[in-house]
């Protein structure tokens, strides 16, 4: 990572961190990339996950490269519209939707509501006839689909918490025949993050097929599919494979799934855009000797980059103010958790107080995480563009 003499300092010259550094040369390179590879097949429509990075300066890169937004939260409704996308290519999913959110989405006219359940459905429907609205609706849909990918990031199981159950869709097309301020329009899906292997895409397409042919038999037509997203990057070499392998992601979908006439395939991207282009940046504090162990302690922490500590996640991690020889090291932060560590026996350039150390893949689920846990202060962002 050629990052040396590019960082702000403060006004006594050090430099100040943590912070996050993003490439947003790759970040455009990718969308690209993204663009090229779905306008392949026609009627593809690309949603950007705003949950992966909600950073302003980002979204309104991913806005100008004409993407839309999938969005699970109010929150994230305001920080798309303040980002300048419009209205119409926002979609808002979530299993747990508040009345101040549905109504943001439909006092804002959003292209369509992901629903995940019939009181859901019963909520919009009554809050959208208060305002004298058709709500569009996709239903989320469990497909029991295994990912193979982590436990916490696998969403399309029976037993997970999200999406309508295969043996209730039937009932769910019988109700929505009575909830006249909703318009079905289509069928949403998520199987999971970090998804590498396309056999789990393959899966989800045929399990798509099947559905619509039960749903063909009920004389139910859609207008669009949204397989979600899911595709994983390269923790491993960031530097190798800055942009992931879209060709075969997009190809997989063309290849199996079966879109009726006048379908619309939507996809809802996040890690796979803006992971690569993103790195935490953290000042080595102290090196410490341990009995067994030799210690990096550096100034970012969990409250930064949580999601070593939570997934047991590996990040690429590099000293960049050293050429010296390797040396393990457990390389942890300042806050009061044992949980608070980025990497045990992890050979690190021999390090020493004041080295600067980058977490590498840090773009999505990074900052977005971030908490002010032990009252530290959030960490700031800069961006490649501004060292031009």
């Amino acid at each position: 990572m050629n990052t040396k003499g590019t960082f702000p300092t403060d006004k006594f010259g050090a430099l100040r961190t943590p912070f996050y550094y993003y490439n947003t040369d790759l970040l455009r390179e990718t969308l690209d990339v993204v663009t090229r590879e779905s306008e392949k097949y026609g009627n593809y429509h690309v949603h950007y996950a705003v949950k992966a990075n909600a950073n302003i300066n980002l979204l309104t890169i991913v806005r100008d490269k004409g993407l839309g937004v999938d969005c699970v939260s109010g929150g994230e409704i305001e920080a798309a519209l303040k980002a300048g996308f419009s209205s119409d290519k926002i979609v808002f999913a979530g299993v747990g939707k508040s009345d101040w959110e549905i109504n943001l989405g439909l006092d804002n006219d959003i292209f369509c509501f992901n629903a995940e359940s019939i009181p859901e459905l019963e909520v919009i429907n009554e809050l959208a006839a208060a305002k004298g609205k058709v709500a569009s609706i996709a239903l989320r849909i469990n497909p029991d689909v295994a990912a193979n990918t982590h436990h916490y990031i696998t969403t399309g199981l029976k037993e997970n918490k999200f999406g309508i159950s295969l043996a209730h869709l039937d009932h769910v097309i019988d109700v929505l025949a009575s909830l006249k301020n909703l318009k079905l329009i289509g069928l949403h899906f998520h199987i999971g993050s970090q998804i590498l292997d396309m056999s789990d895409f393959k899966a989800l397409s045929i399990r798509i097929n099947e559905l619509q042919d039960q749903l063909a038999a009920r004389n139910v037509s859609l207008e669009l599919i949204n397989v979600g997203g899911g595709l994983g990057i390269d923790y491993q070499n960031p530097d190798q494979n800055p942009i992931p392998d879209f060709a075969p992601y997009f190809a997989t979908f063309n290849e199996n799934l079966q879109l009726r006439d006048g379908q619309s395939l939507h996809f809802e991207l996040g890690r796979s855009i803006i992971c690569q282009c993103g790195s935490l940046i953290t000042k080595t504090l102290y090196v410490k000797e341990g009995v067994n162990k030799k210690f990096a302690i550096v100034d970012a922490g969990m409250t930064d980059l949580i999601r070593p500590a939570l997934y047991q996640a590996y990040h690429k991690i590099e000293n960049i103010s050293s050429d010296e020889a390797l040396e393990v090291y457990d390389i942890v932060g300042p806050i009061c958790e044992s949980s608070d560590t980025f990497a045990k026996d992890f050979e690190l350039n021999k390090t020493k107080r004041g080295d600067i150390i980058a977490l590498r893949s840090a773009g999505a689920y990074g900052e977005i995480m971030a908490s002010q846990y032990n009252c530290r202060t959030l960490p700031a962002a800069y961006y490649s563009e501004d060292f031009k």
